[in-house]
């Protein structure tokens, strides 16, 4: 089954939450992901995944009264933004709260786990589920 694992930071925090990070704590997170993914892969459950940027860098797309894109920045909404995610095949839930728990555990900065909440999303095979 497919599962769709989503790590959100706090837009307003964004950029304080990277700044709290030293060189050497970012080293730390990029391994853990990397060896995360890296296993995901070697077991053939990995889908996709992302890191994504900042608020920053997104932007807010509506449709016009004629249709055309309507263009501004930011995210849509205050609060939580989607910062990485992965997409996994797992034969079940179980495994996906895994993973989530090992994303979960993270290094944070001073390379504690900084145990931040992951959401698991099932990706049900009927779309009207």
């Amino acid at each position: 089954m497919l599962y769709m694992i989503q790590l959100n930071v706090d837009a307003d925090a964004w950029d304080s939450v990277m700044s709290s990070y030293s060189q050497d704590d970012m080293r730390a997170m990029f391994a853990h992901m990397e060896n995360l993914n890296d296993e995901l892969t070697a077991a053939g459950e990995m889908v996709e995944a992302r890191g994504l940027g900042g608020p920053s860098l997104a932007k807010t797309v509506r449709a016009g009264s004629d249709g055309k894109p309507q263009v501004t920045d930011g995210p849509a909404m205050k609060g939580p933004i989607l910062a990485g995610y992965w997409v996994v095949d797992v034969k079940s839930e179980e495994r996906a709260y895994e993973i989530a728990a090992r994303a979960s555990a993270c290094p944070g900065p001073g390379g504690e786990p900084g145990n931040d909440p992951v959401e698991v999303h099932p990706v049900p095979d009927d779309p009207t589920v």
